[in-house]
């Protein structure tokens, strides 16, 4: 899934303001412009060739410490633990974890979440999701299930 999209399901999943993400991505230890998450939010029209005006891709980089800042947005900061060394590439199975920690999701919540948007996973497909790359057992998410793990936690959120 694009990390646009991604940013933008979670912008509406948590009804924050572009000033907002600017300070999620700063607790994630980078620095975007409010214009930056302004270009971020436009649309790509998939398959045209012409975008929104203004439209920017959103990198890895980015997401990945707009995740980071997330989990520490909605938990808290560790000073216990040394800092983490940033996920690049950012793919699916990367964002499922990392909103899994962020709110505290349990297997039964990733499964409720799932099952509200009408698509669920059984334990063993769930549980490989999170094994690491290169296990036996691991699967790589695809787009549908991650856009319906947003919408369902979207669900959750705002109800």
């Amino acid at each position: 899934m694009m990390n646009n999209d991604v940013l933008r399901s979670i912008r509406y999943m948590l009804d924050i303001s572009d000033g907002k993400i600017v300070d999620i991505v700063k607790l994630g230890g980078f620095e975007v412009t409010k214009a930056d998450v302004i270009a971020f939010m436009k649309k790509d029209k998939d398959g045209e060739e012409e975008q929104e005006e203004g439209y920017l891709d959103c990198s890895d980089e980015v997401m990945a410490h707009f995740l980071d800042g997330l989990v520490i947005f909605k938990r808290g900061k560790d000073d216990s633990r040394a800092p983490q060394k940033i996920e690049v590439p950012v793919t699916n199975n990367t964002v499922l974890k990392k909103l899994r920690v962020a709110f505290e999701l349990k297997e039964d919540d990733m499964h409720a979440i799932l099952k509200a948007s009408e698509f669920p996973v059984s334990k063993p497909e769930l549980s490989a999701l999170f094994r690491k790359f290169g296990h036996s057992n691991y699967r790589t998410c695809g787009d549908q299930l991650l856009r319906n793990f947003l919408k369902g936690l979207t669900l959750r959120i705002r109800g």
